[in-house]
């Protein structure tokens, strides 16, 4: 079932599962499926991204340097880690799925 349309040919091709793989505007992109073009989520993913990777590896800091403060800090302190480390790959994927328009893909070595 597709539900957003791609922003070179109009055609609504893109599903919320090809739509998180593509991307933000550093990535290559998903190509069309109708037209063959590149296209990436925009500049707010983008954005969303930035922000997001670098509060949680602040977290991440955070954990390592009191992860010997306290007896429960010290036996939980990897999963908190691996948690937070696995945060910064899957919960960008599922913002991209459903909050962010799609575009052009903008890089040059995407069509090479």
């Amino acid at each position: 079932m597709s539900v957003y349309t791609c922003p070179h040919c109009g055609e609504k091709t893109f599903t919320p599962i090809r739509k998180a793989m593509a991307g933000n505007m550093k990535s290559k992109g998903k190509p069309c499926p109708k037209c063959g073009m590149l296209c990436v989520n925009g500049k707010g993913a983008t954005i969303f991204d930035a922000i997001y990777c670098l509060v949680a590896f602040i977290f991440v800091i955070y954990v390592y340097l009191n992860g010997t403060k306290n007896e429960w800090w010290y036996y939980h302190e990897w999963p908190i880690v691996f948690g937070l480390v696995m945060s910064m790959l899957i919960v960008p994927r599922i913002v991209h799925a459903f909050f962010f328009k799609l575009t052009e893909s903008i890089r040059i070595d995407a069509y090479k």
